[in-house]
């Protein structure tokens, strides 16, 4: 499962990590410049851009459902 999110402050990015540390499933992260980062990795985390939607990658229904607070805007 794939969904485009926006998060626009680092309290929501922190947020974001311990929802996916929580995650039994693996969580990546892709951003709109082909970089990806585990969802679980605080250092790939932090090397991301987050100017734009990052696209998260899952097969966790639950944990998808949680990201709806964060659906970009198209």
């Amino acid at each position: 499962m794939v969904k485009l999110i926006k998060l626009d402050t680092a309290e929501q990015l922190k947020e974001f990590m311990h929802l996916a540390w929580e995650c039994p499933d693996d969580v990546g992260v892709h951003t709109v410049d082909d970089q990806i980062a585990d969802a679980k990795s605080v250092l790939g985390l932090m090397s991301l851009d987050y100017t734009k939607p990052v696209k998260v990658v899952t097969e966790s229904e639950r944990f998808m459902k949680l990201l709806d607070k964060w659906i970009a805007k198209e």
